[in-house]
């Protein structure tokens, strides 16, 4: 089940954008500003709404961390903003003064992009907010950006339709046209990327209008689109199928985003309005792998899907001798340190260390799959179901004491992007905690 439990309607002109952090909703639009608003009970920020923009705001991201937030408009600027106090860090400019139409952060926070109506992409330096590199599109107005989860790649799609593939350095590793009438929106699968090729996978249908936003959710196990058609459509990315079909928006819809860390979703539309819905737990086991059983899917693994597995964990010198002794799924899922290293012949230590370590985290996924435990709900140091859920620096949610105990050893490194964090203070996830409490009263009785 999926439910309306909020809707903001303090925007006095069409909702072009949303996005969440793990504490805060950004919404953006037509009449020149941006809003803020507290995750807990929807209440806006008391430095919100953010006024700078002299035209439209057309798109909102934030940092990582969440403590900074991005906003472009039709006056050519792009402004990044302290969350916390709204006040503006920088104002950077776009070299041909074109509208902006979109703004991303890459997952490190190193750099921002933003791209314009008249084709230029610019890579920022988000430390410096100095200029780093700048390029165009062959035709159109750029619309689109995303990430790749690793941040070595960046997508941009065009009103013309081209879908082009950027490096980190600016470089075009790729241009193909995607879509006839041009794009709208794009978005990365989580899912790690390994290289840059672009293949087509599927079209997914439902709506009966154009698409105007598309977004994964945090596990990837969901995507959401708003369409013209006034309707918002999620679906299971495994099955590809319709889960549910959201019909509450008057006009176009025209921005959906995932929260991060607890089950919400928001979607803006032409109608001024921001819509939050919130999903059921126990619902969300529909959407995760479709099998019955999560071992047999492992299981059922070719010696491709290990080898693809492996790449993703960053062990593709391996994939030579895992295919020569035929090592499927299952195989994959009874390996010891005696068999890698007396079948295997995998000499280092390290290395054997490391595939073990790899193979043990993919055995506890597959139990807390087979346990029905909401992905959201577990704590990605402990692998546990989380008791006293916080939020820390890096913009996701941990078990306090875990957590607690890892600044203490590691030196104020994240454990899910290795990255120094920005502070060490720890915030109460209540609405994460609310969540898992009331699975836990569905899910025992």
């Amino acid at each position: 089940m999926v439910k309306l439990i909020h809707t903001l309607a303090d925007h006095d002109d069409d909702v072009n954008c949303c996005a969440f952090s793990a504490s805060l909703l950004a919404t953006c639009s037509l009449d020149k500003t941006i809003r803020l608003y507290c995750l807990s009970d929807f209440t806006e920020l008391p430095h919100s709404p953010l006024k700078f923009h002299t035209y439209a705001v057309h798109c909102c991201c934030f940092s990582p961390s969440g403590h900074i937030l991005a906003s472009c408009s039709t006056d050519g600027t792009t402004v990044l903003w302290d969350t916390q106090n709204g006040q503006i860090l920088a104002v950077m400019e776009q070299p041909s003064g074109s509208p902006v139409r979109v703004c991303r952060f890459s997952p490190d926070s190193s750099c921002l992009v933003s791209g314009a109506a008249d084709g230029t992409v610019v890579l920022w330096n988000a430390q410096t907010y100095k200029l780093y590199r700048c390029g165009s599109v062959k035709d159109g107005s750029l619309v689109a950006c995303a990430f790749s989860p690793n941040g070595n790649l960046f997508v941009t799609g065009s009103s013309c339709g081209d879908l082009t593939v950027w490096d980190d350095k600016m470089r075009c590793l790729h241009d193909e046209k995607a879509h006839d009438l041009g794009i709208t929106c794009c978005d990365f699968s989580p899912q790690p990327v390994s290289g840059f090729e672009l293949k087509y996978k599927s079209t997914l249908s439902g709506h009966c209008a154009p698409v105007l936003a598309c977004a994964f959710s945090h596990n990837g196990q969901m995507l959401v689109s708003g369409s013209v058609d006034k309707s918002v459509i999620v679906y299971d990315t495994n099955t590809e199928n319709i889960l549910y079909t959201l019909t509450q928006h008057t006009r176009y819809v025209t921005t959906c985003a995932f929260a991060p860390s607890i089950l919400l979703l928001a979607t803006g539309s032409m109608d001024k309005t921001v819509n939050i819905w919130q999903f059921d737990p126990g619902a969300l086991c529909q959407a995760r792998i479709p099998e019955d059983q999560p071992e047999q899917f492992v299981e059922d693994w070719s010696e491709d899907d290990v080898s693809d597995w492996l790449c993703a964990q960053g062990l593709k010198d391996l994939v030579d001798i895992f295919k020569m002794n035929n090592i499927d799924g299952r195989e994959l899922l009874n390996l010891t340190k005696e068999s890698l290293a007396d079948d295997l012949k995998i000499e280092s230590l390290g290395l054997r260390s490391k595939v073990l370590r790899k193979i043990e985290e993919l055995r506890k996924k597959v139990k807390i799959l087979s346990s029905g435990i909401p992905d959201e709900f577990i704590c990605p140091i402990t692998r546990e179901l989380m008791k006293d859920p916080v939020i820390a620096s890096d913009g996701y949610s941990y078990e306090k004491e875990a957590m607690e105990n890892w600044i203490s050893k590691k030196k104020r490194t994240s454990p899910m992007t290795n990255l120094v964090l920005p502070s060490v203070v720890l915030t109460p996830n209540r609405t994460l905690k609310m969540a898992i409490e009331r699975w836990l009263e569905t899910h025992q009785k």
